[in-house]
């Protein structure tokens, strides 16, 4: 695995299989004042992918979807989407990229099809390709029983659907989309995740997302870049990354009043290559061999009179792989933000 998977070399816009790259990617930062958001960041993407950005709030993926969309200028290196050099050519590059973001902006006071027309005539879509196309998207999308309807009565599922369809009106050949399931149920989240395997078969889309849910990534994304502190830390297909891990199989296991030495004594036992403390008696436990470790586990438990008070094995997780790479879980990340935006009430405990 290379995090600089598919550098571009002089000339090059194809794939060691041949296939064009939609999507290239070299030396990109961003700085604001002395921050670095984005550092030194090289990858590319094929056509006909669905590529990932998978990292925390704050982790720089937004940003570099911002460059790589020109809403902000490159600090140095170049991205090229579609065969156009964002910087030079942004005009070119935008009628080749639908965008969506991770805010809903949508116009409330109108209906579904009078937001999908609005956008379609900024695009200069000719009317008869207008309604087609939105005829189209509408099916794609489980919103043509609601086309009629005003914006602010969909639910907030129906109105990621409709932000969807509204980034595809005009036909672009690579698909942008920042945290396309943020806020939304799980109910919600698998019916996107459908639509857009639906979508990209039909309109025969090139897509990046941003995501911090690791099963979003896992379900979604051909490859993934993992990101962390405007770094690119790691990128490979799913099942590459999880198996670049040590460890076959994870073991989380709580216990009842474990002494204090109770990590390390974990990580004696055979074949385990990575123990995490989470907590309130939590540990969570790489290893090579979950059936063997499971049972020493539990003997070693039984021996110094340790309450095993729950227990599971399950293999690798990209969450696994984020901690591999970076040396902290990433849902411990997202919790550190939530943290800081959420105010917090006078007699409440965090």
């Amino acid at each position: 695995m290379t995090v600089d998977a598919n550098a571009k070399t002089s000339g090059s816009s194809t794939a060691a299989d041949d296939t064009p790259y939609a999507i290239e990617v070299q030396h990109i930062v961003k700085k604001y004042g002395d921050f670095i958001a984005v550092d030194d960041v090289s990858f590319n993407v094929k056509e006909g992918e669905i590529f990932g950005l998978l990292g925390p709030n704050g982790a720089g993926k937004s940003t570099l979807i911002r460059m790589m969309t020109t809403l902000i200028p490159i600090t140095s290196g170049t991205a090229w989407v579609a065969g156009h050099d964002v910087a030079k050519e942004p005009n070119a590059a935008r009628r080749m990229i639908g965008v969506i973001p991770q805010a809903l902006t949508s116009d409330l006071d109108l209906t579904v099809e009078e937001n999908l027309n609005i956008y379609a005539k900024l695009y200069d879509v000719p009317a008869k390709e207008r309604k087609r196309s939105i005829d189209e998207l509408l099916g794609l999308v489980d919103l043509t029983k609601w086309r009629d309807a005003q914006t602010k009565t969909l639910s907030g599922g129906m109105r990621r659907r409709l932000e969807i369809a509204r980034g595809l009106v005009h036909h672009p050949k690579i698909f942008f989309l920042d945290e396309p399931t943020t806020g939304l149920d799980p109910v919600s989240r698998v019916a996107v995740w459908e639509m857009l395997g639906n979508i990209k078969s039909h309109r025969q889309l090139t897509i990046l997302i941003t995501t911090h849910y690791m099963d979003e990534a896992d379900r979604l994304c051909d490859r993934i870049a993992i990101v962390d502190h405007g770094k690119l830390v790691a990128l490979d297909s799913p099942m590459a990354l999880k198996a670049s891990v040590p460890g076959s199989n994870v073991i989380e296991a709580q216990f009842e009043d474990p002494p204090e030495d109770w990590e390390q004594r974990l990580h004696t036992l055979d074949e385990v290559t990575s123990v995490q403390h989470e907590g309130a008696g939590m540990y969570r436990v790489l290893t090579g061999n979950g059936s063997r470790t499971t049972t020493e586990l539990v003997e070693m438990a039984v021996e110094a009179g340790v309450e095993v008070k729950s227990l599971s094995v399950q293999n690798t997780t990209l969450d696994d792989v984020f901690v591999h790479y970076t040396g902290r879980q990433l849902r411990d990340e997202l919790q550190k933000a939530y943290a800081f935006v959420m105010p917090q009430s006078p007699g409440l405990r965090p």
